[in-house]
């Protein structure tokens, strides 16, 4: 049996993937931090998956001894589309610092497999690299130690820039989950301008993606590495975002179209020059 190991695993994406890994019979290992929130994963995730608690800056090499994977899937990161000034030492620890010493532990222990989740806005206005926020960032400087490992430890990887995603399950406070919220209470929702364009992939087809991109380390098709963009290939407005949601769900919502400004470096078109994964294509196309 293949053997994974996942970071991020209670995340929206992590615990999708982890669901499907299952039912693909891969033994799944995962790191975990002894705050993670354990009960917000399935039963059979939480009966099946190997769980190990990463306490430490010795704990890494350890976990990646006892469960020796075949890859590695690394989707645990801290998102903030602002950050302040208390925050920067978390998203260097979460988005750099981690990632770093999971690559260490890996090159250690002889593991060479490896996919990263990176993210659309490290390419804002399609710029070969410009990022968004402090977030985007920090997710390009991990890509940019990720390239030392791939080049001095015969490190094969795979990062997939992903988009917005939507989908069942998801806990996330962002705008569908809003959308739902006020077509339930009648409340009104204060949004920018609503001229930014936004780029939606289901989350099973971001699983898709992921599951591609292991089959292609696991046939050892290295030939293929590098970074791909998982976009459903189309973006549309946030206002005609909002019109598609009230025709699924037969509501009118009520919108205070400008109530507040557009954020700084606000990604009104998405990027749209990233390859795609060969062979992967988009199946869900409910909102786009």
């Amino acid at each position: 049996m293949n053997k994974v190991l996942l970071t991020g695993i209670t995340g929206f994406i992590g615990s999708h993937l982890a669901e499907r890994l299952l039912k693909e019979y891969w033994e799944i290992h995962a790191i975990v931090r002894p705050s993670s929130q354990l009960e917000v994963l399935s039963d059979d995730i939480r009966k099946h998956v190997m769980f190990h608690v990463h306490t430490n800056e010795n704990s890494l090499p350890r976990i990646m001894e006892k469960s020796n994977p075949d890859l590695v899937i690394h989707l645990a990161s801290l998102f903030l589309s602002q950050h302040s000034y208390e925050d920067i030492e978390a998203l260097v620890d979460s988005n750099v610092t981690f990632g770093t010493k999971l690559l260490d532990a890996m090159s250690r222990y002889g593991i060479h497999k490896f996919i990263q989740a990176g993210t659309a806005w490290q390419n804002y206005q399609n710029a070969v690299y410009s990022p968004v926020n402090l977030y985007a960032a920090s997710k390009q400087a991990f890509e940019a130690i990720l390239q030392y490992y791939v080049e001095s430890f015969g490190m094969h990887a795979f990062v997939l820039k992903l988009f917005d995603t939507y989908g069942p399950g998801d806990r996330r406070k962002k705008l569908l989950a809003l959308l739902e919220q006020i077509s339930k209470t009648g409340e009104t929702l204060s949004m920018s301008p609503g001229e930014q364009k936004i780029d939606y992939v289901h989350v099973e087809d971001v699983v898709e993606a992921f599951l591609l991109a292991m089959k292609y380390l696991m046939e050892e098709r290295f030939d293929l590495c590098g970074t791909y963009a998982v976009s459903a290939g189309q973006a549309i407005s946030l206002r005609e975002l909002v019109k598609r949601y009230e025709g699924l769900c037969g509501k009118k919502l009520s919108i205070e179209w400008g109530g507040r400004p557009y954020r700084n470096r606000e990604v009104m078109v998405p990027w749209s020059d990233g390859s795609i994964l060969p062979g992967w294509e988009r199946k869900h196309r409910e909102l786009m």
